[in-house]
């Protein structure tokens, strides 16, 4: 397949939620679950978002978290089943990596449960020490955003 016309985007204007929600129900097992409302707040809190079209479509994304210095997580990449295998997933997050936000910082995270080999392709190491988690069960927030909630998560740049 040709993927020429594929075009990568940082904008996060261009973020289209509706189509964002459905790659995740499509392409992302841990993510098939979230509400517009708590994509919104997602988004409006990640510097860089990274959207991936073919066209009008929506067919790749990846977001991180950073301090911009010592420390940046990557967070939901994904790519639609149709377009694995391409090479796509690695630019994807190689652009990722070469944003302002992230690019300087000392340590670069990222959690999978199944995709261990394919970032070790392009840099991640296995780290051990990195394991504490907090399941916050008591504030389960993306499930109880009211529409006030959403509208105050406007996405400001």
């Amino acid at each position: 397949m040709d993927h020429r016309h594929i075009r990568f985007s940082d904008r996060h204007e261009e973020v289209d939620l509706e189509q964002l929600q459905g790659l995740f129900r499509l392409g992302a097992f841990w993510a098939k679950e979230r509400t517009l409302a708590g994509l919104a707040i997602a988004i409006s809190n990640s510097k860089p978002v990274v959207t991936v079209w073919d066209g009008d479509r929506l067919i790749g994304h990846a977001r991180a978290t950073s301090d911009g210095i010592y420390r940046a997580t990557i967070w939901d990449v994904v790519i639609d089943p149709d377009y694995r295998g391409a090479g796509l997933g690695r630019k994807l997050v190689q652009t990722v990596l070469s944003h302002p936000n992230v690019c300087n910082v000392e340590r670069v995270y990222l959690m999978t449960t199944h995709q261990q080999k394919f970032y070790e392709q392009i840099g991640f190491e296995q780290n051990s020490s990195s394991t504490l988690v907090l399941f916050n069960r008591a504030c389960d927030r993306d499930r109880h955003l009211t529409t006030s909630e959403l509208a105050q998560s406007t996405i400001n740049f």
